[in-house]
């Protein structure tokens, strides 16, 4: 897998932690982080990453609502975006691919292949 740089947008730092860790472990991506939905528009915008990890549950600015911002953008639009969530049901699913998500990461991810299952939704 070639070097990638990745935005990771979590309010949990815990599982920031955790995916960097995961990431490092199992490729030689650099992972960025952002705590909220506008912290990582902001990143997003200026830091240009390959890809996006997005969770969908966090306060103020949800993972949809900060994809539709993203897409609004002109020079986020094109960034590939992922959700990694606790909400893993078929309609929530449907929602996240109609809104434009490439890949949905279930909660609690998988350590040993997390870094895997991003490089197939983005075809790396």
């Amino acid at each position: 897998m070639s070097a990638k740089r990745i935005l990771y947008i979590d309010d949990e730092e815990d599982i920031q932690t955790l995916a960097r860790f995961c990431i490092e472990l199992e490729s030689d991506w650099q992972l960025i982080t952002a705590s909220s939905g506008n912290e990582g528009l902001t990143i997003a915008e200026t830091e240009q990453p390959d890809a996006i990890l997005l969770d969908v549950m966090m306060p103020e600015l949800d993972g949809l609502q900060t994809l539709e911002k993203l897409q609004r953008n002109p020079k986020t639009k094109k960034i590939p975006t992922i959700f990694i969530t606790a909400k893993a049901q078929a309609s929530d699913r449907r929602r996240f691919y109609a809104a434009g998500a490439k890949g949905v990461i279930h909660k609690p991810f998988d350590s040993l292949t997390l870094a895997s299952q991003i490089a197939g939704f983005l075809a790396w």
